[in-house]
């Protein structure tokens, strides 16, 4: 429970920090400017997933199975900080050429290199390490402390349009030093030291985590595409409407996506279909509920955080917020029909058929009309193909 609460809590406070400074920064940075950062953030975004790579579910395993033996820890912990050493080398290679061949890369060369920093966060700072000794509340404590502490640089240093870089800035030295903090407390209070590991295990640690990749990097592709998309076609002013929503949309998606990982330990003891259908008739009315709320409340909100000129905001918001029932429920199924019953397998095909059917939506969209919406419907649509394969398998599988 003490796990539970600490990694939804984190989540919730990531989200409102950022919605939290959200007036500010929009208002003073405006939209263009705004809306860059979170274009080349999302860029930066495909090098952390390649980075990460999948290590952390194989690594939380076998951390968890050794949590007493600090030699054992050490192992684990050296494997994957090497692995991930390694891939960082590889992306920075393929960054640079990027850089210098990419012209809107290349035309904010600077805070591509600034947001380039982040993806060393995740070697610093292994999250799933301390998950594994279940300690999440130090994660909880250190990132909120950072985040706190650079409030003050931001109201202070960021003033005008052109102090995008140094927003920038203060979000990567405020990562920077919440890892280095875990690195340090890993190393010193845990007694985990680095040590050398073989090619050859390497090799196996990649080869483990690769299903991994596979399933998180699609899921990665789809979310952070609409952005990049976005800015290409439509304008950094749009990317900053679009990550307004998506932002409001987030919150009761972290609230609800804990749902099924809280009831499964106990209804996994005595799994009955009766069950099952209970579960997904109070998690059907709960997101109907939502969709509601953000039909209702959601430009108020909008007004709020970003004022009336983004309102454009709101029927993005309004698509999205019909999506809020694929976490849910493909959640259930996950849980409760796929994994008990040995296809975890049906799990990765269907975040290719999401992806694919995200792809196919946004060409067929833009072939038709030029329209910010179609990024949003291409999302609503991926959710629903999700929803349409999992009922398929499971009737053609009499899971439920």
């Amino acid at each position: 429970m003490e796990n539970y609460f600490f990694m939804t809590t984190l989540q919730v406070l990531n989200s409102f920090f950022y919605l939290i400074i959200y007036p500010y920064l929009i208002n003073t940075l405006g939209k263009e400017s705004y809306g860059l950062y979170v274009f080349v953030y999302s860029v930066i975004t495909y090098f952390i997933a390649v980075v990460n790579f999948g290590f952390d579910m194989p690594a939380l395993k076998n951390t968890a199975e050794c949590r007493a033996d600090v030699e054992k820890r050490s192992e684990v912990y050296s494997l994957v900080f090497m692995a991930k050493v390694g891939l960082e080398c590889f992306v920075g290679v393929i960054f640079f050429v990027l850089l210098c061949s990419i012209p809107a890369l290349k035309n904010n060369i600077v805070l591509c290199l600034i947001c380039f920093g982040n993806t060393m966060i995740n070697i610093l700072f292994p999250v799933w390490y301390f998950q594994a000794l279940q300690r999440m509340k130090v994660v909880t404590g250190i990132q909120l402390l950072f985040k706190l502490l650079s409030l003050p640089f931001m109201f202070c240093m960021i003033e005008e349009p052109d102090d995008v870089n140094v927003y920038a800035v203060i979000v990567l030295l405020s990562n920077l030093l919440g890892a280095g903090v875990a690195f340090m407390l890993i190393r010193y209070k845990d007694g985990v030291r680095l040590r050398r590991v073989s090619f050859p295990a390497l090799r196996g640690c990649y080869k483990e985590a690769f299903p991994f990749f596979l399933s998180n990097g699609m899921n990665v592709i789809k979310q952070q595409s609409a952005n990049i998309v976005i800015g290409s076609f439509f304008g950094m002013g749009e990317v900053a409407l679009y990550d307004l929503a998506n932002k409001i949309f987030t919150i009761p998606t972290i609230l609800t996506a804990s749902i099924n990982g809280a009831v499964f330990p106990k209804l996994i003891l005595n799994l009955k279909k009766g069950s099952i259908k209970k579960v997904l008739r109070l998690e059907t009315l709960l997101g109907i509920g939502i969709i509601l709320f953000l039909i209702v409340f959601g430009k108020y909100v909008i007004i709020l955080l970003g004022g009336e000129n983004m309102l454009g905001a709101y029927p993005i918001l309004i698509i999205l917020s019909c999506n809020v029932m694929t976490p849910l429920l493909v959640g259930c199924y996950c849980y409760f029909l796929f994994l008990p019953n040995g296809l975890s397998h049906v799990i990765t095909k269907n975040q290719m058929v999401a992806l694919f059917a995200f792809i196919l939506a946004i060409v067929v969209g833009l072939l038709i009309t030029r329209n910010i919406l179609v990024l949003p419907s291409a999302m609503l649509f991926s959710g629903l193909s999700e929803l349409v394969y999992s009922n398929v398998v499971i009737k053609k599988c009499k899971l439920l």
